[in-house]
């Protein structure tokens, strides 16, 4: 190669870096900037996995104006993207923009579609929210004065989502009315206690650090007492009568997401948010529908194994009534629960290579939710696990859905997550539901390879865990694309699982107020088991199911099809390190 060649390549070359740097040094300085903003907008609130920083000193402002600023903050984040050429970004910030995009789309559509009028389901709510706040140790002082502050803060924060509330009545964007009968319980439960004492929001002054004088601990307690009776009890009070008097009789009669004001476009958002895929209700019903025939076939496998002899509808009915399948005492659950997890505990590092250094607690639902709640939940810090109505929790789900909810589960894909260090915040403080919840799903199966499954009825719990996701795939495009009734629902998915009479109503609650959450479960999970098949094809005789996890887990929370393309390059990458 001759020098002028050689020149022109090195000029070239240095062109291209240059083009590159630059688009990376914006789209860097954007995001940065956004994700600034984000938190201070939202700070304050906590949650299962997110823990508000102890320097706030109020909760965020939730009204119509500040969300139309937040929405044309957005929009102008996603017209700056629109001019950052992509080609021209490094491989890591364009995997970086592959998940921080639609991000910032999810989260101005939401706005544009007002969801805010409707800040509830029969799952999660507003004022339980809160609750979370109350159950994190205070640090310092500082800390407990501004959690004092946001006690103070309670009522402007419930006027404004009483006013959004309102305006959703007036255009018919509500919860559907047949899913809030008793839903104040968890309202109630906060508004009537008899002192400030008494209440979950005086909870972390019971045990302040001892760095904190004894003089200036009872100043706070005084404080916090105050702050709890003047104006937390009275909020609750006050959002309690505007549920039962006014939000209650005036919610929508109608069941479908499609039936809401533009509905059939609300819908399709509420599916590309959770899958992260572009997939019409037609489409997702047949998925549902064909997973739910192949299921169906183990699970009848399954019952014959275990020596029973009546048909399937008789066996459901078996299990859903004979004592030997249900703890006697919440104690019992929980016992049950830990003891899986320390057999997950044994062989986890058989089938995990990067293991979180962070530990997860198992803990009771808080009473106050726990009727409506789901059979457990799991975050990076705790496993709950739900002991109101012990005959509705049998014992052979209890290894599926601990699997689910801790390790290898939300539990330590949480913690992975918050020990992850390389990755931007918006990645790493990010939850995307397919991804999330596929994976857990995935853990469920995992567990056969892994020995937790001792009986038939353990391994049917899978199954009828397995069929739960499917069947939800049916029921909830059925509900809000096809018009299925609630009756309708509620029959489909006690007919194919051996889910509590209890669960499935909440349940299919939950899936008619929390319209496309349910879709990302199953569809993940079989985004994640394809690609396991495809790494075995590919590597054959060289495939690690260890680092294959690894690389699954590193990803942290992507969308299915950013997740495709990064396994994909794995594949590829494991494949030249064995030719070499």
């Amino acid at each position: 190669m001759n020098r002028c060649c050689l020149a022109l390549l090195l000029c070239t070359g240095l062109t291209t870096l240059a083009h590159a740097s630059d688009a990376d040094d914006r789209f860097k300085a954007l995001y940065t900037k956004e994700w600034s903003w984000r938190q201070q907008q939202f700070g304050g609130l906590d949650d299962e996995d997110r823990q508000a920083d102890p320097k706030d000193d109020h909760l965020p402002a939730v009204d119509a104006a500040t969300q139309a600023k937040r929405l044309a903050y957005w929009d102008d984040v996603l017209k700056q993207l629109a001019t950052i050429p992509a080609q021209q970004l490094s491989e890591e910030n364009q995997v970086n923009l592959a998940v921080y995009r639609p991000q910032v789309e999810n989260l101005a559509a939401d706005i544009r579609f007002r969801g805010y009028e409707m800040p509830f389901n029969s799952d999660s709510q507003f004022w339980s929210d809160l609750g979370f706040m109350a159950r994190r140790p205070l640090g310092d002082a500082r800390a407990v004065r501004n959690y004092i502050a946001k006690l103070d803060d309670v009522p402007r924060y419930f006027e404004e989502q009483v006013a959004n509330m309102r305006a959703g009545l007036a255009r018919g964007f509500s919860v559907p009315r047949a899913v809030l009968d008793g839903r104040d319980v968890s309202i109630a439960s906060y508004a009537g206690v008899k002192s400030p004492e008494d209440s979950e929001f005086y909870a972390p002054l019971k045990s302040l650090p001892a760095t904190i004088p004894a003089g200036e601990q009872a100043a706070l307690r005084k404080d916090a007492a105050r702050a709890i009776r003047e104006h937390v009890i009275p909020a609750y009070a006050k959002l309690l009568a505007f549920f039962r008097d006014e939000y209650v009789p005036h919610a929508r009669e109608t069941l479908a997401a499609e039936a809401l004001p533009d509905g059939k476009a609300y819908y399709r958002q509420q599916i590309r948010e959770y899958t992260t895929l572009d997939l019409d209700p037609e489409a997702i019903h047949a998925i549902g529908l064909k997973e739910v025939a192949r299921i169906d076939a183990e699970m009848q496998a399954t019952m014959k194994a275990s020596g029973f002899k009546g048909d399937f509808a008789a066996f459901l009915e078996f299990l859903r009534k004979d004592p030997r399948f249900y703890a006697k005492t919440p104690d019992e659950l929980l016992m049950h629960a830990a003891w899986i997890a320390k057999q997950v505990d044994a062989k986890i590092g058989r089938f995990i290579g990067t293991l979180p250094r962070g530990r997860f607690g198992i803990e009771p639902v808080p009473a106050s939710i726990a009727p409506f709640w789901t059979a457990g939940r799991g975050s990076a810090q705790t496993y709950w696990v739900n002991t109101y109505d012990l005959p509705s929790r049998p014992l052979y789900n209890l290894p599926a859905l601990t699997l689910h909810e801790s390790s290898p589960g939300h539990s330590l894909q949480g913690a992975l997550a918050e020990e992850q260090k390389q990755q931007p915040e918006f990645r790493s403080h990010n939850y995307i539901s397919a991804y999330g919840e596929g994976w857990a799903l995935y853990c469920e199966k995992l567990g056969k390879e892994m020995g937790i499954y001792h009986t038939p009825y353990e391994e049917f719990g899978r199954e009828t865990y397995e069929m739960w996701r499917a069947a939800r795939l049916v029921i909830d495009t059925g509900i809000h694309h096809k018009g299925w009734t609630r009756a309708q629902a509620i029959d489909y998915l006690a007919s194919h699982t051996a889910l509590s009479r209890h669960e499935v109503e909440t349940e299919v609650d939950r899936y008619i107020s929390w319209p496309g959450q349910a879709l990302s479960y199953k569809l993940g999970e079989i985004r994640i088991v394809e690609l396991r098949a495809r790494a075995e094809k590919a590597l054959g005789d060289k495939f690690d199911l260890r680092a294959f996890h690894d690389a699954i887990l590193a990803e942290g929370s992507v969308p299915l099809p950013v997740l495709d393309q990064r396994i994909d390059a794995w594949i590829a990458s494991r494949k030249a390190a064995a030719k070499s």
